[in-house]
């Protein structure tokens, strides 16, 4: 990071080195340095700061360039340098970066250590953190590179500018989270419900509930050969209840079909045909005369032969009735 990015308003001292850092080598080392001075001087004061007419702040200029030529080298080399070769181990806590970082180039420049100075190198290096991350999450795949910057707090104005990204796909990663981290939250609750259950009921739980088999994996603590099994021990069971119910339809079908012809006795053939006849003298529509028998208990097989074969019911009826 370049450290005159830093600040929009910069502090004199850090100006000041910046002139410095500016300076060809033979204006640094030539003569007492009084050129060099003047210059800076001038460059300070069309920045607007007042250091041409301050004895203070002229002071401070002549100090720094002095210190410069005496250590042979730039203030602003030396500590670009280091900040520039941080990592985000490095500056995971700025402050111990920092302290660090001072007592690094305090041999030369002890007044890095001056308690103004100290803040405004704190600054730096909470901005080259934030600059670090940033890079961190533009080499990202998808979205995992907001979700860091928020989970790291970074401010929401540092994200969009820093991605380049529109406010919208902010909000857009920020609403999948929230869901996400409600989701989380019902897990939570369903596993609280199974706590002193084994593994294999917790997984089965959480499947019945419509659970993420990643998201199981990782709250349950189990891996995939435990979803695997309880899923495969779900399907024979599921298989099972099918085959019962099936049974049950089948059942139920023929239950309220009736007996087969085979099966009806003379005296119930007699009465169900003359059901028949009655409920035909008040309809001739099929769907209405198999309402009405199924109303009557009347067997399937007798209402097939009246509805497609009516003359069949006198031959039945006949035999019926010996």
């Amino acid at each position: 990071m370049a450290t005159s990015d830093v600040f929009e308003k910069k502090p004199l001292w850090l100006s000041i080195e910046e002139n410095i850092l500016a300076l060809g080598s033979q204006e640094l080392a030539g003569g007492n340095g009084e050129p060099a001075i003047q210059k800076i001087a001038g460059e300070l004061d069309n920045a607007g700061f007042n250091v041409s007419r301050h004895g203070g702040n002229l002071l401070k200029v002549r100090w720094a360039v002095e210190k410069a030529r005496q250590v042979g080298s730039p203030l602003l080399k030396a500590f670009n340098a280091k900040v520039e070769g941080f990592t985000l181990d490095d500056v995971a806590d700025p402050f111990a970066a920092t302290t660090k970082l001072l007592d690094d180039l305090g041999a030369n420049w002890p007044e890095l250590r001056i308690p103004e100075r100290r803040a405004d190198v704190v600054r730096i290096v909470e901005r080259t953190k934030l600059d670090l991350i940033i890079a961190k999450a533009k080499d990202m795949s998808g979205d995992q590179g907001i979700r860091m910057l928020l989970e790291e707090d970074v401010d929401e104005a540092d994200i969009i500018s820093g991605l380049e990204i529109s406010k919208e796909k902010l909000e857009e990663v920020k609403d999948v989270i929230k869901k996400e981290r409600a989701e989380r939250a019902r897990v939570q609750t369903l596993l609280d419900k199974v706590a002193d259950k084994s593994d294999e009921e917790k997984v089965r739980n959480l499947i019945d509930n419509n659970v993420a088999e990643a998201l199981i994996i990782e709250m349950a603590k189990v891996d995939q050969g435990a979803i695997d099994a309880v899923k495969k021990a779900m399907e024979e069971e599921l298989k099972e209840k099918q085959r019962l119910a099936e049974e049950e339809a089948a059942r139920k079908k023929k239950e309220a079909e009736g007996p087969s012809l085979e099966d009806i006795s003379a005296d119930d053939m007699t009465y169900f045909i003359d059901s028949i006849r009655e409920i035909m003298e008040f309809s001739d529509q099929e769907k209405e005369i198999r309402a009405m028998c199924e109303q009557s208990s009347i067997p399937k097989a007798l209402v097939d032969i009246a509805v497609s074969d009516p003359d069949k019911l006198d031959e039945l009826e006949k035999n019926a009735q010996g």
